[in-house]
């Protein structure tokens, strides 16, 4: 495979996958979040694979239930648990270990109602008495420790889509600090996060191209059919066909606001 990324004194290319991140640390983990199950093998499939060949600990987190992702009327109410055996079956191809992977269970197309963090009740899907995204996001990033994190853009289009990044954005602070200790205890070093594509472009050009070879192209492929309940699958698979064994990335470049950055302006 190769690797390339974009500098401010130009461009590295390399076939070491350490070396198209500045900030390596030994004992990477890594975890991978799709908004929906298939959304991280269409927008980083390769990149996994790449992590799992190089020693990296993969995980991988779902944040819906798929609920709302059946494409016949008998499927309406045993879709989420289809959806979850292939998902299950989809990351073996890739190589993942079932036991690295994890479903927050949050109701599918209604992400909106599972903003933020509040006590659980009825049906929710709980953690430690509470639901809510920034309460499963917490909660997993300190279970899991990861050194970086990688999830669909949010200039997406799809609310899930949107809405999962930025809670996942605020939960990054959530995790590396002392609230909700029922959570787990704070990360030392808040990971690094990245973004990449599933329907929408980025909303500014990405920093890292992944570049693999026919077989680990084939496996994406592969783990990618196994979503066969979804039957729209079919022209996303064209898709990534025409547009061949490549994959985007994306550093997210947080803005914190100090005062002296517009100093100058006055």
């Amino acid at each position: 495979m190769k690797y390339y990324r974009r500098t401010k004194r130009g461009m590295v290319i390399t076939e070491d996958l350490n070396e198209i991140f500045s900030t390596w640390r030994v004992g990477e983990k890594w975890l991978f979040v799709g908004p929906h199950d298939d959304d991280i093998i269409l927008g980083s499939g390769l990149l996994l694979q790449a992590a799992l060949r190089n020693n990296v600990d993969v995980f991988a987190l779902v944040a819906t239930d798929g609920r709302m992702g059946y494409c016949n009327a008998e499927q309406e109410h045993t879709i989420s648990q289809v959806r979850k055996k292939e998902t299950l079956d989809s990351f073996r191809i890739l190589g993942l270990p079932e036991e690295n992977i994890f479903f927050a269970n949050i109701p599918d197309c209604d992400t909106n109602s599972y903003i933020g963090r509040r006590k659980a009740k009825n049906d929710d899907p709980e953690i430690k008495g509470y639901t809510g995204l920034q309460n499963a996001f917490t909660y997993f990033l300190r279970k899991v420790t990861p050194t970086r994190v990688f999830l669909p853009t949010g200039a997406d289009l799809h609310p899930d889509h949107k809405i999962i990044y930025q809670e996942m954005l605020i939960s990054l602070f959530h995790a590396g600090g002392n609230i909700w200790p029922e959570l787990g205890p704070a990360l030392k070093n808040v990971p690094w996060a990245y973004e990449f594509s599933v329907y929408c472009d980025f909303a500014t050009p990405p920093t890292i191209k992944v570049l693999a070879d026919d077989l680990i192209f084939q496996k994406k492929l592969e783990g990618v059919l196994a979503y066969k309940s979804q039957e729209q699958i079919a022209s996303l698979v064209e898709n990534l066909k025409n547009g061949g064994p490549v994959e985007f990335f994306k550093s997210v470049d947080m803005a914190f606001y100090h005062p002296e950055n517009h100093t100058a302006e006055f």
